[in-house]
């Protein structure tokens, strides 16, 4: 069975679960596209003087046919029929290949019968019963080699009667199912769907007719407090805070101003959860669905898509083909499986995902970087006394609200193409719960299972290292590059280890040896010394790591070679003990430092010697680079974001909820006016400063009037320029019949 809603009904069912009755289905039905037809009716004066009226059907294309079995070679019938009258079928020309055919045929057919000829009547009296009853119908077919005959595309059915006002009709239509009398189900005989549509219907004008509510909006990040900004009114008047959460995200990923948003309004939220609760519990912040956890979600979806394709792609793959036995619940085992067997094939896939997961840091996209610092740095000032709240402020989210619902769900992150079998679906839940609690840091971790199957099997966990390599992961992927502030914290470690660098000298001429030195990796610096634990020898900046880059074997005749460009083209060249090392250096220097604003974009390949660049050969040592950087990792791609339509869609919120945005006003003026305690009706507002949010809405109302005057003045140039029966505006569009009619209304009651 199936479910079809008419376009024009989908805003009844918009963001609600709704039963819908399944109805049946055959190939008659499921048509889809439109046909150009144009029709002439003529009279003909045969050689024997005596009046005919003939028919003329020209077909001249169809648009957007149904692709079937991968092929469509569609051709036409048209078939004139009458009750008084044998019908017969006329056929174009099969066109190979096409689902957008062009015919261009024409097929004649001989409407009256032969008659003396009458000037004062187009047709004699007895014949126009006759031709009001008259229809031409075209049938669209997909001619097929398969034994079952071709297959029906659609057809459409014209009375005639309506060619008597005119001789000649050109119009688009819609193909419509064909009847084919199977009236044996009942609906209800077919069962139920129940289904949750959303549906959104958005007009995008240009860029020019958004910039004050744009600007508005876009601002947000420095408006104080936070709570008075226009996006932080929008979650406040949405009935849900993900309905304002995705249009703004992807508004704010647009025009680069995420971070200081999600950092003013994440500020917001834990300062206010320091006034909520007076225990100051950490574990509270970014625990509900908050605007900054909407915001955050959602930004991880668009900016971390890549990042987990390459994360857990390939293992999640595996999982889902193989089918390994991983049930560890006792009465849930199958016939034949061995309890152990399972536990051991659970603990290797757990130990995989957490390891590439903890490795994984490098490849965290920027922008999610950037976040997480700046939550643990909030964080971790206001929570002063707990050491650990700077990882579990990020672990709420990197863990909890990424990973762990990827892995339950891979289907929804683009992971699987289709929702897992039950037995590989039972597999991932277990080790989702399993990476969700090692995330989480939590120091009784036993406890956080339900079950006692799964609170043994977690004791294969039970090690220090576990908690180690989350830390060091969290430490990694809160590390910000940008020093737009002092970091309230100390230093962290990122990475450290001997290697040999080539001694830096202000001049690039002269020999230079090469010393085996300690080096030292933080989020603010990168340092080397003689000896672990000596005072540095020299300390590069983050934000002085231009582009971290290979060197080529020939520069030195060593391998495993790479350099650390500086201001002033001063390079400190670096020769690790192995390839691997060698990446992994090359990675995480890249990582720190990709946010810095002077990075190169080229940069040489080859050392400076002898008088000249060994790559391209340039004798002048302050010669750009001739290779481009290759600085940018994959997982910071460019987001397909139109950031006028978000801007429309945010529009379209504020319309749709207009009276609480009014009511949101009264309860600004209420509260500068009167200081007791708050009205019921205005407490689930969060109004900081009643001045400036009541000012802001202001703006935001006066901003949304334009736009809907905008609107209303295309709704109505629009229709005067619309024609029923275009190509844009083909017959038999149910939904567009009902715009006409509205718009109509409309019209009718502006006069």
């Amino acid at each position: 069975g199936k479910v079809a809603i008419q376009k024009e009904d989908l805003q009844k069912y918009h963001n609600r679960d709704t039963w819908f009755q399944l109805q049946h289905v055959d190939a008659d039905s499921e048509v889809q596209g439109k046909v150009h037809l144009e029709l002439r009716l003529s009279e003909v004066i045969t050689d024997t003087g005596v009046v005919c009226h003939k028919l003329a059907t020209r077909v001249l294309e169809c648009q957007g046919l149904p692709i079937v079995n991968g092929q469509c070679d569609p051709y036409a019938t048209v078939t004139l029929a009458g009750p008084s009258r044998q019908s017969e079928a006329k056929k174009t020309k099969v066109k190979k290949k096409t689902n957008n055919p062009h015919f261009d045929e024409v097929f004649y057919f001989e409407v009256t019968r032969p008659s003396s000829y009458n000037k004062k009547s187009h047709f004699d009296i007895e014949d126009v019963d006759e031709v009001d009853k008259m229809e031409i119908r075209v049938d669209l077919w997909n001619a097929s080699n398969l034994k079952f005959g071709d297959e029906f595309l659609g057809e459409l059915r014209l009375p005639l009667k309506f060619l008597r006002q005119s001789s000649s009709y050109e119009a688009w239509y819609f193909l419509q199912p064909r009847d084919n009398g199977n009236k044996s189900l009942k609906p209800d005989d077919l069962g139920s769907l129940r289904l949750n549509v959303v549906y959104t219907e958005d007009h995008v004008f240009s860029s020019d007719y958004y910039s004050p509510l744009r600007d508005l909006l876009l601002k947000s990040a420095d408006v104080e407090p936070v709570s008075a900004s226009a996006a932080h009114i929008l979650g406040e008047v949405c009935r849900e805070k993900q309905e304002a959460a995705i249009p703004l995200v992807r508004l704010f990923l647009h025009y680069g101003r995420i971070v200081p948003f999600i950092s003013a309004i994440a500020n917001a939220e834990v300062k206010r959860t320091q006034k909520l609760f007076t225990s100051r519990d950490p574990n509270t912040i970014f625990r509900g669905n908050s605007l900054t956890s909407k915001c955050i979600d959602e930004t991880m979806k668009l900016a971390g898509m890549h990042y987990l394709q390459v994360t857990l792609k390939p293992i999640i793959d595996e999982i889902c083909q193989v089918h390994k036995p991983c049930e560890i619940d006792p009465v849930k085992l199958k016939d034949g499986e061995n309890l152990e067997n399972n536990r051991e094939n659970l603990r290797q896939y757990v130990d995989r995902i957490f390891s590439v997961i903890t490795k994984s840091g490098v490849s965290c996209p920027t922008v999610m970087c950037d976040i997480f610092f700046s939550l643990r740095e909030s964080a971790a000032k206001r929570f002063q006394g707990d050491l650990d709240v700077r990882y579990t402020a990020v672990s709420s989210f990197i863990f909890l609200r990424f990973f762990a619902p990827a892995i339950l769900s891979p289907n929804l992150f683009h992971l699987t193409p289709h929702h897992p079998d039950p037995q590989t679906s039972r597999t991932l839940t277990l080790i989702s719960k399993t990476i969700q609690t090692l995330g989480s840091l939590s120091k009784s971790k036993s406890a956080n299972f339900k079950e006692s199957y799964m609170a043994t099997f977690y004791d294969y966990f039970n090690e220090q290292k576990y908690a180690d390599a989350v830390k060091n992961f969290l430490d990694l992927i809160s590390s910000s590059g940008r020093r737009d502030h002092k970091s309230i914290e100390q230093p962290i470690l990122l990475k450290e280890g001997f290697m040999i660098k080539r001694a830096q000298g202000r001049k690039r001429f002269g020999m230079k040896n090469f010393k085996k030195r300690w080096f030292r990796l933080t989020n603010h610096e990168f340092t080397y010394q003689k000896s672990k634990g000596d005072h540095p020898l020299c300390s590069i900046p983050i934000e002085n790591i231009l582009a971290v880059e290979r060197l080529e074997e020939e520069s030195f005749k060593m391998k495993n070679m790479f350099q650390v460009i500086q201001p002033e083209r001063r390079v400190l060249y670096i020769q690790a003990n192995n390839c691997v090392e060698a990446k992994d250096w090359i990675d995480i220097l890249t990582k720190v430092s990709q946010c810095n604003k002077k990075r190169l974009t080229v940069y040489h390949p080859s050392a400076y010697l002898n008088g000249h660049w060994l790559c391209c050969k340039a004798t002048a040592d302050n010669t750009p680079g001739c290779t481009p950087c290759t600085g940018g990792l994959p997982a910071n791609i460019q987001l397909d974001i139109d950031g006028d339509r978000e801007t429309e869609r945010i529009y379209s919120l504020f319309n749709l909820y207009m009276p609480k945005l009014e009511k949101m006003q009264e309860a600004c003026g209420s509260k500068s006016v009167y200081d007791g305690p708050e009205e019921e009706e205005y407490s689930t507002f969060i109004i900081d400063d009643p001045k400036e949010t009541y000012k802001t809405l202001k703006l935001i109302i006066e901003g949304v009037g334009t736009l809907e005057q905008e609107h209303a003045q295309y709704k109505r140039d629009k229709f005067k320029k619309t024609k029923y029966g275009s190509q844009e505006h083909p017959i038999g569009d149910k939904s567009f019949q009902t715009y006409i009619r509205q718009q109509s209304e409309i019209s009718a009651h502006s006069i």
